[in-house]
């Protein structure tokens, strides 16, 4: 029996050479570092979101429902947050300022909350304002549905484009063959707001019946990675495969992105899936890392600090417990290279105002990467 799933594990990774992958051999250690960390702001368990106030002032959410602030490493703990279901891989999620916050305050916050049908919990989206260490005029935006009490694939993160317009993920919610691929159900995709929760009048799907109005794309898994591409406008993802396949992409209006349709990963059993990696009308990723990485948290390098990591991507991996660094040239990844090795599960990675990069590392807290 078990020679059988490594037969099908290895004739599913074959099926996927007509996208870049990744192997253990590919990822380069390089034998020095330009960098050492510094400890920022300890105590904190699961670091999901970080965004910056200042230079030495910046906000953490804990999975766990805490919001911490930190104030040139003083960790003050945030009032009047959410109730958050916290489950699973749900909770206190990821932060983002708006683009115009420095003239009207306000912040935005992905959890997993109870409100709505059914019980258990789904992705919220809040924005809220800070008044001292308490968040007031708190606003629900949106809230996936129905509940499930279900802990897997909640997503979630959060950007904002050159426009002004919202973005957040919402993972499948462990229900692969329901939610991807069907438009009148939340779950499994990539949806667009006004900065105020409105939906936008060209979002793709605003015509077709019963369709959610706020989709911007669908098919995907479990987003844990958005960024905004700092040249290209583009919003770039990436998300947790199966057993293989996690994806980074590049997210286009309407499209589909397959799941699970089409997949490079496995079940964890190591099963297949499906024997399909591609398909008329579903788009291919960028990249995906086979075996999985489990990617969460990503950034694009524009600081002049690290003058020979410009452009390129920085991404957590959870399971292997490092940060990884992508140069990528013409829309493909030409390089890999892993830092921070074995510090632990890096959760999210964000680079400040003044151009230093930050890493969120689960049970440590959050370090400075400080060039030499």
């Amino acid at each position: 029996m078990q020679k059988i799933i490594l037969i099908i594990y290895f004739f599913v990774v074959l099926l996927g050479t007509s996208c870049a992958q990744t192997s253990d051999k590919d990822i380069k250690t390089p034998k020095t570092l330009d960098f050492t960390t510094e400890l920022v702001q300890g105590g904190i368990q699961n670091p999901w979101g970080m965004v910056f106030l200042s230079n030495t002032t910046f906000l953490v959410s804990d999975k766990s429902g805490k919001l911490i602030l930190s104030k040139s490493g003083e960790a003050i703990e945030v009032e009047n947050t959410p109730s958050i279901y916290n489950r699973g891989q749900g909770g206190l999620m990821d932060i983002e300022l708006h683009p115009d916050y420095s003239q009207n305050g306000w912040i935005y916050f992905s959890y997993a909350s109870e409100e709505g049908e059914g019980k258990g919990g789904n992705t919220a989206i809040m924005r809220a304002k800070l008044s001292g260490y308490k968040l007031v005029q708190q606003e629900v935006l949106y809230k996936a549905s129905p509940n499930s009490t279900k802990g897997q694939h909640f997503g979630s993160r959060i950007e904002f484009d050159n426009d002004g317009y919202l973005y957040f993920s919402v993972g499948d919610r462990g229900d692969r063959d329901v939610n991807p691929q069907d438009i009148t159900r939340d779950g499994g995709k990539i949806y667009r707001l006004h900065d105020d929760g409105r939906i936008p009048d060209d979002n793709p799907f605003v015509n077709e019946p019963n369709a959610k109005k706020a989709i911007y794309s669908y098919g995907h898994r479990n987003p844990q990675g958005l960024v905004l591409h700092p040249e290209t406008g583009e919003l770039w993802e990436h998300e947790h495969g199966p057993r293989g396949g996690d994806e980074l992409n590049i997210v286009q209006k309407g499209k589909n992105y397959g799941w699970p349709v089409i997949t490079y990963g496995i079940n964890y059993s190591g099963t297949s899936i499906t024997d399909e990696t591609s398909r008329p009308g579903m788009e291919q990723p960028i990249h995906q890392w086979t075996p999985s990485i489990a990617p969460s948290g990503v950034t694009i390098v524009t600081s002049d600090k690290y003058p020979d990591w410009q452009g390129n991507l920085l991404v957590g991996s959870l399971a292997f417990q490092y940060l990884e660094r992508l140069v990528v040239e013409n829309n493909t990844v030409t390089y890999r290279e892993k830092l921070l090795d074995g510090m632990g599960r890096v959760r999210n990675v964000r680079q400040a105002p003044d151009g230093f990069i930050y890493v969120g590392i689960e049970g440590k807290g959050i370090f400075r990467l400080v060039p030499k």
